[in-house]
């Protein structure tokens, strides 16, 4: 199995060069993207960027978990919903929504520029060294708003999903 995401940046982060920003990969495909990566780098660099990623989602859940009963739970103690209300919980899920963007934007950040930097022959990257030391690059020359670039387009695609999926959760637990 191979990481989708590191084909995924490569194909998204590409365009035509009067308008590029960063790297560009120039893949023809999908399949022709996962070829040429795996030619150029082996099984480990359709895994490059991954210790990004899967902190990233663990964070994202442990977030979206840890507040959704509580929120649910505060709003219907101030009696702006009752207890057991689809309100209630759309409300409870759009503070998790909240919640995840601001847990997982900064591992997005550092998932998409490790996924997405020039590497030199032997795969490793030439901008950073890995997780850690792309988090205190971004740090110190960007400040710590820089691990946030992009938190509204995480929101509007990650809030939607959280609502719904705890939504639909909540109702399925009630069977």
């Amino acid at each position: 199995v191979v990481s989708p995401a590191q084909v995924k940046t490569h194909l998204q982060a590409q365009t035509l060069s009067a308008v590029a920003v960063g790297h560009q990969h120039n893949h023809e495909s999908i399949s022709g993207a996962f070829e040429s990566i795996y030619k150029q780098h082996g099984v480990a660099g359709l895994w490059r960027g991954v210790t990004g990623a899967v902190p990233r989602v663990a964070v994202g859940s442990a977030a979206q978990l840890a507040t959704f009963t509580s929120a649910k739970d505060w709003v219907c103690e101030r009696q702006w919903f009752r207890e057991g209300s689809w309100a209630a919980v759309l409300a409870g899920g759009m503070v998790s929504g909240v919640a995840v963007a601001v847990t997982m934007t900064p591992f997005d950040v550092v998932s998409t520029r490790l996924y997405n930097q020039p590497v030199d022959a032997d795969g490793t990257g030439k901008l950073y060294r890995g997780f850690l030391d792309c988090i205190l690059q971004i740090s110190s020359k960007e400040g710590l708003l820089g691990l946030y670039k992009g938190i509204g387009a995480v929101y509007l695609r990650l809030g939607p999903h959280t609502v719904l999926s705890l939504f639909f959760w909540d109702e399925l637990r009630k069977m």
